[in-house]
C-alpha cells in the first residue's frame, strides 16, 4: 500500500482557534473555448464543519449568477474520511494515486440532473513549492473530461493546485485577518520545463512577491522578489492587462504580462472576494495560458467595485 505524505493528508490544529481552515483547491482550463472551471473545498475542523463550491465560467465580468455553473455549499458536515480518498457532500471527490504529484478529481451536481460531471486526473510537473510550513502550490497537467449540460468536453491543459492549513479569520478589514487588504495570485505553464507562479500582496507599496517560482529550461528556483501590477480595467473594474516583474533566488529575471480572456468574481470564502481570470501570459518569449486572480478582503472589494461604477464608497 503507498504510504501518502503528510502534506496530502489532513492536518491536526495547532490550536483550538474556531477559525483554523484547511483548504485543497483545484484549477483547471479550456483555453480554447476561454473555460475555466474549479474546485475549491475547506474545512474547519475545530467547528466540525466543511464548505466549498464548483465554479465554472466563461466569460466577461461573470458573477455566481451569471456564470455556466456555480454552487457553494456551507455548513457541510466535516466528512470521517481521509483527504486523499475523499468524497463530499456537495459532490466533490478527491483520491490521490502518487503523493505529492496525481490526483483524481470528480464533481456532479448533489441535485441531481445532467448539468456537471467532472472526471479528471491531475499530475504535477514539479514537486509542490512550500511557503512557510503551511502552505503548497503546484502547477500540473489536466486530464479527462467535463460534462456541461449534456455536452461532453475533453480536457487537455496545464492548470494549478494549491493547500493551506492554518487560523484563516474572518474578522477586520484585511484578507484573513492581516494588514493587506488586496493582492495577486498569477501563475502560467508554457510546458513541462517552463513556468512561473506567484503570489504578491499590497502592504501599502504595490503588490509585491511573498512567493512563487521560476521554471526555465527545466531548472526551478523559488521567487525571491517582484511586483504585480494591474495595468488596464474594464467598466466593471475587473483586470483586463496584467504584468509581473520579478527575480528568483538564481538572479534570474522574468518580465510576464498578461491578457484576460474571460473573469469571474466570488467570495471564495468569507472574507476572500477573488476575481479569476483566465490569462494569456507572454514570458521568456513563449505564450502560455495561466490565470490571474485580483484578490480583496471583502471591504476591498466592494470599495473597488463601487468605485468602477462611479457610486460612494464613503
Amino acid at each position: 500500500m503507498t504510504s501518502m505524505h503528510p502534506d496530502d493528508e489532513f492536518h491536526q490544529p495547532t490550536s483550538d482557534d474556531p477559525e483554523w481552515t484547511e483548504t485543497s483547491w483545484f484549477t483547471f482550463a479550456v483555453p480554447e473555448r476561454g473555460l475555466s472551471g474549479q474546485l475549491y473545498p475547506y474545512f474547519k475542523p475545530n467547528q466540525g464543519v466543511a464548505a466549498g463550491g464548483a465554479f465554472f465560467w466563461d466569460g466577461r465580468a461573470d458573477r455566481p449568477e451569471t456564470c455556466i455553473y456555480a454552487k457553494q455549499f456551507w455548513h457541510l458536515p466535516l466528512p470521517d474520511q481521509p483527504l486523499t480518498d475523499l468524497t463530499l457532500a456537495n459532490g466533490i471527490r478527491y483520491k490521490c494515486l502518487e503523493p505529492q504529484r496525481k490526483w483524481v478529481i470528480g464533481y456532479d451536481d448533489p441535485d441531481g440532473g445532467d448539468e456537471i460531471h467532472v472526471d479528471l486526473t491531475f499530475t504535477g510537473i514539479v514537486a509542490p513549492n512550500m511557503l512557510g510550513a503551511s502552505h503548497v502550490d503546484q502547477p500540473g497537467r489536466y486530464e479527462g473530461t467535463i460534462v456541461l449540460h449534456g455536452e461532453t468536453i475533453a480536457v487537455d491543459s496545464f492548470g494549478f493546485r494549491d493547500r493551506s492549513w492554518g487560523p484563516r479569520p474572518q474578522f477586520g478589514p484585511g484578507i484573513h485577518g492581516g494588514v493587506s487588504t488586496n493582492g495577486g495570485y498569477s501563475y502560467a505553464t508554457a510546458s513541462e520545463v517552463d513556468a512561473f507562479h506567484v503570489i504578491t500582496m499590497d502592504f501599502g507599496t504595490g503588490c509585491i512577491a511573498i512567493h512563487g517560482s521560476l521554471l526555465r529550461d527545466g531548472e526551478w528556483s523559488k521567487m525571491a522578489s517582484g511586483e504585480r501590477r494591474v495595468l488596464e480595467r474594464d467598466a466593471d473594474g475587473f483586470p483586463l492587462r496584467v504584468m509581473f516583474d520579478g527575480i528568483d533566488e538564481l538572479g534570474r529575471s522574468i518580465h510576464a504580462e498578461g491578457a484576460t480572456r474571460n473573469s469571474m468574481g466570488f467570495l471564495i470564502n468569507p472574507n476572500l472576494y477573488s476575481i479569476n481570470c483566465l490569462t494569456e501570459w507572454s514570458f521568456d518569449g513563449v505564450t502560455a495560458w495561466g490565470e490571474d486572480h485580483d484578490n480583496y478582503s471583502f471591504p476591498a472589494a466592494r470599495k473597488l467595485l463601487r468605485e468602477a461604477r462611479g457610486q460612494k464608497t464613503w
